[in-house]
C-alpha cells in the first residue's frame, strides 16, 4: 500500500500561463534596464548560492518586476549518496530571500562516493529506483518546506534493468512522492529519436495535474556512422519538430508556464523574447481552435 503524500505548498504568488526566459548572467543589466515583455524569469539555483556579489544583487533588484522559479542543477537527487545538506541549507537560504513560485530539480544523479560529474545522468527505470526516488524526493521537500517540481532528463543509452517505461516511472514518482511535474518537451523529444519510441504516448500517460512548467530547447544532431544521436545542447533556437510536440503538450494540459532554455553560445536577448513569443502564440492558437 502506497502512503498518501503529503500536501506540499508552492511559493507565494504565481506565474503566468504564458512564456518566460532563462536568466543569465549576460544579460543581467539588459533585463533591469528594458523589461522585456515576458511572463516571468527562470534562474539556476547555484548560482546565487554566494554570500554576496553581481549575482544576488541584480537577482534581487529583478526579481522585484517578474515572478521566479529557480532551477536546480547539482543537487543530485537521485544518488544513493546522502543529500548534500550544505546544498539544501544554502538553497532554502535563497528560497526564503526570493520566494520562487517554483523550484526544480532534476530526474538524474551526478555523483557517487562525493565525487560529481558535470553531467545530468539517467536511473534506471525500476520499482527499486522509483522506492528511492520517492524517498529522497520526500526528504527534500519536508526539508524545504514547500513541494519541488521534477525534470525529466534527456538520456543517450538505456538500462538493461530498466522495468518501466520512463514515462510511467514518472507518473508514478508524481503520485507517490506529491511532486510536481518539470516537463521538458525537448528532452522527451530528444530521448524519443535517440531510443525509437513514440513522444505522443509519453505526453498522453503523463498526469495532468502534476504538470506545472513546461521546457524548451534547442538540440545538436551528432552523427555516428550510419546513426543519428540527439544531444540536448540548450544552444540554438527550437527546432520545429519540439514546436510540434509542444503544440501537442498544450492541447493535452492547457496554458502552461513555458521556459525558453538557452545556456550555451547564447544569443541577444532579443532572440530569447522572440522565441517566448513564438510559444505564446501557438498557446493563443490552441486557445482559439478550441473555442471555436
Amino acid at each position: 500500500m502506497v502512503a498518501k503524500p503529503a500536501r506540499y505548498r508552492l511559493g507565494p504568488g504565481t506565474i503566468p500561463a504564458q512564456a518566460g526566459i532563462g536568466l543569465r548572467a549576460p544579460h543581467y543589466l539588459e533585463v533591469l534596464e528594458t523589461r522585456p515583455p515576458v511572463g516571468w524569469l527562470e534562474a539556476h539555483s547555484e548560482n546565487y548560492f554566494g554570500a554576496g556579489g553581481k549575482p544576488l544583487y541584480y537577482l534581487e533588484r529583478i526579481r522585484a518586476h517578474y515572478p521566479l522559479s529557480l532551477h536546480g542543477i547539482g543537487l543530485s537527487i537521485g544518488s544513493t549518496d546522502a543529500l548534500n545538506s550544505r546544498h539544501l541549507d544554502r538553497l532554502k537560504t535563497l528560497i526564503r530571500r526570493f520566494e520562487p513560485v517554483l523550484v526544480s530539480e532534476h530526474l538524474s544523479w551526478s555523483s557517487v562516493g562525493g565525487r560529481y560529474l558535470n553531467d545530468l545522468l539517467p536511473l534506471p527505470y525500476t520499482e527499486e529506483a522509483l522506492a528511492h526516488m520517492v524517498r529522497r524526493v520526500s526528504q527534500v521537500q519536508d526539508y524545504l518546506e514547500r513541494q519541488i517540481l521534477i525534470e525529466n532528463v534527456s538520456s543517450y543509452l538505456q538500462y538493461t534493468e530498466s522495468t518501466l517505461p520512463e514515462w510511467e516511472f514518472i507518473a508514478a514518482l508524481t503520485e507517490r512522492s506529491g511532486c510536481g511535474l518539470l516537463l521538458d518537451v525537448n528532452n522527451i523529444y530528444v530521448s524519443a529519436c535517440n531510443h525509437g519510441f513514440d513522444p505522443g504516448v509519453y505526453l498522453q500517460a503523463i498526469p495532468a495535474a502534476a504538470v506545472r512548467e513546461i521546457h524548451l530547447a534547442g538540440f545538436t544532431v551528432n552523427r555516428f556512422g550510419q546513426r543519428e544521436i540527439l544531444i540536448d545542447t540548450h544552444n540554438q533556437r527550437v527546432y520545429p519538430q519540439v514546436w510540434a510536440l509542444y503544440r501537442q503538450a498544450v492541447r493535452r494540459f492547457g496554458p502552461i508556464p513555458t521556459l525558453i532554455e538557452w545556456d550555451t553560445d547564447l544569443p541577444a536577448l532579443e532572440v530569447l523574447v522572440d522565441e517566448a513569443r513564438r510559444a505564446d502564440a501557438i498557446v493563443g492558437e490552441e486557445r482559439h481552435g478550441a473555442a471555436a
